[in-house]
């Protein structure tokens, strides 16, 4: 059970990592201050992330049953949400291409969490695993709808509007 959790941990370190480096590279795309500053917020929300599992990590990996349960108990830093919408990027092939990408990784870190739920047998696993789906979702929602948003935008670069 415990190498379980700590193998699932692990790989969730390395999917934060990995978000950290597209939102960096996303917010090389921008061409707003404001967008910039977003996408470096979101980065460093996934750097946080991975300090929170590799701190629970170190915790978990040498303890007894009882430390491992209560390792559980402190919660990871909580997403900010923003209005994806009101941020430009130079080119809507671009904020298309970004907000795409931003879609898949996070339907990817819900739909891992999901499985790591289904496979623990721990009960302070699986609260955690519920709450890093909640917050996974939130931003999946938000680019989604600036996903939605600047598809129509391209759309209309594109010469298919009205369609």
């Amino acid at each position: 059970m415990k190498l379980d959790e700590l193998l699932i941990i692990k790989q969730a370190i390395i999917n934060e990592i990995e978000g950290y480096e597209f939102y960096k590279m996303a917010e090389s795309q921008a061409d707003s201050e404001e967008t910039k500053l977003a996408l470096n917020t979101l980065a460093e929300e996934e750097l946080t992330h991975s300090k929170y599992l590799k701190d629970l990590f170190d915790k978990i990996k040498d303890t007894d049953e009882e430390a491992f349960s209560l390792a559980f108990l402190d919660n990871p830093p909580s997403p900010r949400i923003y209005d994806w919408n009101k941020h430009k990027f130079p080119k809507a092939s671009i904020a298309v291409s970004i907000y795409g990408t931003a879609v898949n990784l996070e339907k990817a870190a819900v739909e891992f969490y999901q499985n790591a739920k289904e496979e623990s047998s721990h009960p302070e696993a699986k609260k955690l695993y519920d709450l890093l789906i909640k917050w996974e979702k939130v931003h999946l929602e938000q680019f989604f709808k600036a996903y939605q948003l600047n598809m129509e935008d391209w759309w209309t670069e594109q010469g298919f509007a009205p369609f």
